[in-house]
Order: C-alpha cells, then structure tokens, then sequence
C-alpha cells in the first residue's frame, strides 16, 4: 500500500500509532506465514513418510513371499472363517483345495487317516517272478510214536526281495561263409559276413537297454553322470561320464525325426499349453554360467503329447517360430513375449487362474482382508471346476465340451461378474505401491484373457499343468547344476520330450525307450507313428495280451 507525504498526518503520536500498527501487521503477516510454511512442510512430510511406508510394506510383502517360497509350506490355503474377525460371512467357502490338487497332480492330504488293516497284508502284484524256496523238516519221526509222519499241507508266506541290476555282456558273433571250390579254381570266393541287427550307436559300446538306463536314470531321476559312473563302478564297470554324455547326445539325434512328428501333432491342438523356465549353460571362461530357457509345449487330448524346447535366451522369437503358422488357443502366463502370438488375431490367449490368486495369496501380509476376499471368490471358481470334473466324463467328446461350457456359463460367469466389480471398487482405495494393488492391476489387464475359458468347455482354468511339466527340469537342475553347452541342452529337450509324454500316459519310459532304440534307426520315416508312446502303449498292450493267449 502506497500513501502520499502530504496525506500523512503532523501529529507526532498519530504517526507513532501508524507506525506500531504497521510493523504489528506485518509481524502478523511473517506470523501468518511462518504458519502456512510450517503446515506445508508437516503435509510433506506426512507424505513422504507414507510414500516411504508403502515402500517398506511393499519390501516387506516382497520378502515374505520369497521366504515363503522357499522356506514356507507349498500348500496355498487359507482358513475363510478368517473373513468373520473383519465382520463378514462367506456362505459355504471352503478350502480351495482344487487349485492346490491341480498344482500338485494328487489329492489334497490335510491329515493323515489312521486305517485298519482288515484285509491283511496288500497283495504283492501277480506279474513279479516268483522264486519258490522249499523249507521241509529235518526230523519227520513222530516224538510220541516214532512213526514217520506225512505230509498234510503247506504254509505259504510271500517275501520281497530286490535283486540288484546287473551288467551282462552279449556277444555278437558273425559268421563268415565263402566259396572253397570258387577259391581253389582261383576265383573270387564270394566271401559273406552274417548281419547282424543295427544298434543305436554304430560301433558303440551300449546296447539300447543300457542307453535307455542312462537317459533315463539321468533326465528321468535326476541322477547326474558322475554318479551313475559311480554306481557302474561299484560292478567293476567304468563308463567315464564324458562317453555317456556322448552316448546322449548320439540318442537325441536318432530320435530327432520323431520329435519332429510330435511338434506337428501338438501344433493341430485346439489349445496349447505353455510355459518355460531357466536351466543354466556353462560357459567357458566365464566365472558363471549364462542361462538358456526350457519351453514346455502341451497337446490337448487329441494330441496328447508333451513336446519340449530350448533356447539360447527368453526373447520372444522362441515361441514365436515354435508356435509359427498355429491357430487356436494359447494357455500361458503373462509373459510379453507372447503378446506379437496374439496380435496376429489367429491365436486366442487364456490367461491362468492360478497366477492372478498366487499374488493375492503374497499379498494377505499387507492386507488380509482383501486378500482372504478374493481367494474366496476365486475358490468358487474352482468349486464349480471341480463339480465339472466329477459329473461330466473325461473323454475328448463334443458332448462333454457342452455339459462343461452349460456349466460355467450358469455358475462361474456370475461369480466372474462379482469379481470385476470388486476390483474395480477396491482398485480405487488401495494403496497405489502396495501388493495388493499389483494383484488387482495383473488381474484387471489380464481380465478378457482370464475371463475366455469360460467360452470353451475345453479350455481350462489354470495353466498348472504346463508348471508341473517343468518340475523335472527344476529338480533336476539342482542335482546336475548345468548343461554343457546349448547342444547339449537342445538335446535334453528332445529326450525330456518322450520321458514326459511317455509318463502322461502311464508308460515305463526306460521300456519305451528300449524298444524305440533298437528300432528306429532301421525304420523309414513314415512308420515313425507306431513310436508315439500312445500307440506304442496300445500296441505293446496287444502283444502281451497275445502272448498271454
């Protein structure tokens, strides 16, 4: 405010009083000030502290989940009664045990039930050879006659007993013919080696039962190499770890043309399975081992086969040339990799179940009341899964594709329908750092996706079946660390294909592989079907029925 000299009054105390009424409102003013800075500065503070609280929460969530993962019980559960300590009832939740049993590929055991053993001992199966051991008296007199005594009967009890595997060593003796009149005259004398059948490994030392031991005892158990050149010494047999690596490698490429059959059986599924996971790749030189990428590849059960794949990295060309020239449904997680598959509009992503409530699972530490919510309402989706799985038969039959579809379509679209509006409402209030935001932001980007198995009655919920394939090359990671070098790995791949493919079909992999081995080598391609292990189940099944006959 500005004022002229001459409007100043000339009385010396009325200036005074102007003057102290000056620097009083301006004191007010820096008082008032000093306030507003102060109030500003508390809010900032406020929330910078709540910004920083979210991230220790968020921290905090993220190493309990890692902890649990790797020290805490596999078993995703959680009690709904939990739900009645924040006021709210949930009618007729139960533990999601369909979700637990789908991951695990058993019956959930919440407790162990003590049976009696009313029938006796179980029977030992009829098929194992029986050695009979005669025990008989020494003194067959009579102690109170002297008479001998004779036989009234028997006892017959069954005791098992393992006999270890043995080496044995079949010699190949080709005889040789020639013409001695056709010699003596001073010709040629036709000289003829007997042949003999051709082995899997030209020249080499294993039989095709001993390379089925070794593939199978190392991708199928887990065993590595180092180990079971321990256990062939312990019979005084020495197979350097390195000559089995070759014989390996020599097998996956004999069995190349066959995985090439399963790859185009598995890419006519109407839907695909997918998913994959690291396996480390020595590198030399380097003080630690890169790492490639195991893919997973599931056939529906028309194609019901197991097909896996190996890449130097996780880019997307992978699955992108695998997958090249498919149409139909694509079961598999999130990855981005994925998204240029599905931008092509001839490949349909279904999203899995089982990953959008695993992170709500992880976020029941910062907010268990939203995370018990949903877990619930997710178990019914289950629980409509599992009522499917019960009343509808599992055969491959359009008409049990319809039942299952009616049922969905009246039971968990609705469901589906509650759950999108609750993330929406609670999508607004959540912390924007916190778990349970990055649970229900997964959930809503992947909704049309996690929504589209309830438009095919042979789509599934989750994608668990995929996760369970990779199980053997996460165990056996562990017990033989590293592959050594991509040859190697794509190797792995091709043998784990017919390992895993024979298992989905409840064939001994060590047999099949036998039996493949000693034949493949001298079959045309086009006979190569009777080797997928489907039809050679159904076909070894017929031999033995014959013999039996």
């Amino acid at each position: 405010m500005t004022i002229a000299v001459n409007e100043l009054p000339n009385d010396p105390a009325v200036l005074k009083r102007m003057l102290v009424d000056l620097v009083e409102q301006h004191a007010a003013a820096e008082r008032h000030l000093a306030r507003i800075k102060e109030e500003a500065g508390r809010q900032l503070e406020a929330e910078r502290a709540a910004r920083q609280a979210a991230i220790d929460e968020a921290v905090k969530a993220a190493v309990a989940a890692i902890l649990r993962r790797y020290y805490g019980p596999r078993a995703e559960k959680f009690d709904p009664r939990q739900l009645l300590l924040f006021g709210q009832q949930i009618e007729e939740a139960s533990l999601d045990s369909s979700s637990i049993e789908d991951e695990s590929g058993e019956k959930l055991v919440t407790r162990r039930i003590r049976r009696r053993h009313n029938h006796g001992r179980q029977q030992l199966p009829e098929h194992l050879e029986r050695i009979e051991i005669e025990h008989d008296l020494d003194d067959k007199a009579c102690p109170a006659c002297g008479n001998e005594r004779c036989r009234i009967g028997q006892e017959v009890g069954e005791q098992l007993e393992y006999f270890p595997a043995s080496f044995k060593v079949l010699r190949h003796i080709q005889y040789k013919y020639a013409c001695t009149k056709c010699d003596h005259d001073g010709y040629n004398p036709n000289i003829e080696v007997a042949k003999k059948p051709a082995q899997p490994i030209d020249k080499g030392l294993p039989g095709p039962s001993l390379l089925a031991h070794v593939i199978t005892s190392k991708l199928g158990d887990h065993l590595p190499l180092y180990r079971l050149e321990r256990i062939f010494a312990r019979q005084q047999v020495h197979v350097a770890r390195s000559t089995m690596c070759a014989w390996m490698r020599c097998a996956g490429e004999l069995v190349k043309p066959l995985i090439d059959l399963m790859v185009e059986r598995v890419r006519q599924s109407k839907v695909i399975h997918t998913d994959d996971t690291p396996v480390p790749i020595q590198s030399p030189g380097a003080k630690q081992c890169r790492k490639g990428r195991i893919w997973c590849y599931l056939g529906d059960k028309a194609n019901p086969y197991i097909v896996y794949d190996y890449t130097p990295s996780r880019s997307r060309d992978g699955p992108a040339t695998w997958l090249a020239g498919y149409e139909g449904y694509l079961q598999a997680d999130a990855y981005g990799g994925y998204d240029g598959i599905y931008h092509s509009e001839r490949v349909t992503e279904v999203a899995c179940w089982a990953h959008a409530r695993r992170k709500f699972y992880d976020a029941q530490d910062s907010d268990e009341r939203r995370a018990v919510q949903m877990l619930a309402m997710i178990a019914e989706l289950y629980a409509v899964e599992r009522e499917a799985k019960g009343a509808i038969e599992r055969e491959v039959t359009d008409a049990a594709d319809d039942a299952r579809l009616a049922l969905r379509q009246e039971r968990s679209v609705p469901v589906l329908a509650h759950i999108k509006a609750w993330l929406d409402t609670e999508g607004e209030v959540v912390l924007p750092r916190s778990p349970m935001a990055a649970a229900i932001t997964y959930a809503k980007n992947q909704w049309t996706a996690l929504t589209t198995y309830t438009t095919r009655g042979f789509l599934n919920i989750d994608n668990n079946a995929s996760e369970r394939s990779l199980k053997r090359v996460a165990i056996g990671r562990k017990n033989w660390l590293f592959a050594g070098n991509d040859a190697a790995a794509e190797n792995h791949a091709r043998l784990w294909s017919l390992i895993a493919s024979c298992e989905r079909h409840g064939v001994d992999p060590q047999r099949y592989l036998t039996s493949v081995l000693a034949k493949i080598g001298t079959t045309s391609a086009e006979k190569f079907q009777q080797f997928l292990p489907d039809v050679w189940k159904a076909e070894d099944a017929a031999a033995l029925a014959a013999t039996y006959d």
